[in-house]
């Protein structure tokens, strides 16, 4: 079984998910970035497009991103911080 790490995203008037994750995948400026537990330390500008998390209980999660974010991955916690999503 894959190892759990904390995901936490939000825009700035709003939190859209926080919880633990074994997997997550969002898009980067130079294409998607996949991140998994124990990752090195990364500060990255997204861009508008999918993002993907499996939960430790094999759950898929999808959230939409219409806007540009950032993302920081330190201490087994990746903390996305999007413009905008796409409400579904």
């Amino acid at each position: 079984m894959a190892a759990p790490f904390t995901v936490t995203i939000s825009t700035f008037d709003k939190s859209i998910y926080k919880g633990e994750a074994t997997s997550l995948i969002a898009p980067g400026e130079g294409g998607y970035l996949g991140v998994l537990a124990h990752h090195a330390p990364l500060i990255t500008p997204l861009k508008p497009g999918n993002i993907a998390l499996k939960t430790p209980d094999g759950k898929e999660v999808f959230i939409e991103s219409s806007g540009d974010g950032f993302m920081e991955v330190a201490r087994n916690n990746a903390t996305l911080l999007l413009d905008s999503v796409r409400e579904k």
